[in-house]
């Protein structure tokens, strides 16, 4: 099978446990306001990439990444947009013993058929906001309905999840927005940690390169009490956060 792979990586600590070798897949339907990498919009963007190729990386770092408790995280762009593609690197990944990641905003989120998540491990959720007018705002094509559906879906299957969630000051960060992913985050069970995310313009470039004008350029990072006044949104209900 033929997926497009923008570029891969071997991270640490950030998307999922131990090390990760992290496979960002081209294409995605939202065109958030503060995304770091507008180069993966477009599935033309990535290279044309057999699963055979892909999994050939991935041998070359499997004691690695096992010493270490790691595994394989796909990410974006937006994995589920090559769903036939994800499931089948997720599914021999885990069949080389590796532990299974999904990095995904949730909003093709039924598109991930029973199958595919039997082959993912862990899925790392991006609410990008709690109140549906937001949503829309930030990603300015998405809609809140289906992200909130396939959290409740990965609860009701006990799929361990992380939550991340972008502090943009003037954009996500008014108090009933906030309260309203915690209140999301409190009905799902099964997610384990939030990751809070303070907005930074270092993708700013990016949108240059491109030609593009970086919508935020004018938006400055969240103050400490602003990241903390978030934090304890989250701990209020019960959660970890990071």
């Amino acid at each position: 099978m033929i997926g497009s792979v923008h570029s891969w990586d071997v991270s640490i600590g950030v998307d999922g446990p131990g090390t990760r070798f992290v496979a960002f897949l081209a294409g995605c339907p939202l065109r958030c306001l503060y995304c770091h990498s507008p180069d993966t919009w477009y599935r033309r963007s990535g290279t044309p990439t057999s699963t055979d190729d892909l999994l050939t990386q991935i041998r070359r770092y499997e004691r690695f990444i096992k010493v270490s408790g790691g595994g394989v995280t796909l990410s974006g762009g937006e994995p589920l947009q090559q769903r036939d593609f994800t499931r089948e690197v997720l599914t021999r990944s885990k069949e080389l013993g590796l532990h299974t990641a999904l990095d995904t905003s949730g909003f093709l989120g039924d598109r991930a058929d029973d199958a595919l998540l039997a082959a993912t491990d862990l899925v790392l959720l991006d609410i990008k906001s709690g109140d549906p007018r937001t949503y829309r705002r930030v990603t300015r094509t998405g809609r809140l309905d289906p992200t909130a559906r396939f959290a409740h879906r990965l609860g009701d299957l006990g799929k361990p999840v992380w939550v991340r969630f972008v502090l943009v000051p003037g954009l996500t960060d008014d108090p009933e927005n906030v309260a309203a992913v915690a209140r999301l985050v409190a009905e799902v069970p099964t997610v384990e940690r939030v990751d809070v995310l303070p907005f930074h313009r270092l993708g700013a470039a990016k949108w240059e390169a491109l030609g593009l004008t970086f919508p935020l350029a004018g938006t400055a990072p969240p103050d400490p009490e602003a990241v903390e006044r978030v934090y304890a949104e989250f701990r209020g209900v019960g959660v970890p956060v990071f």
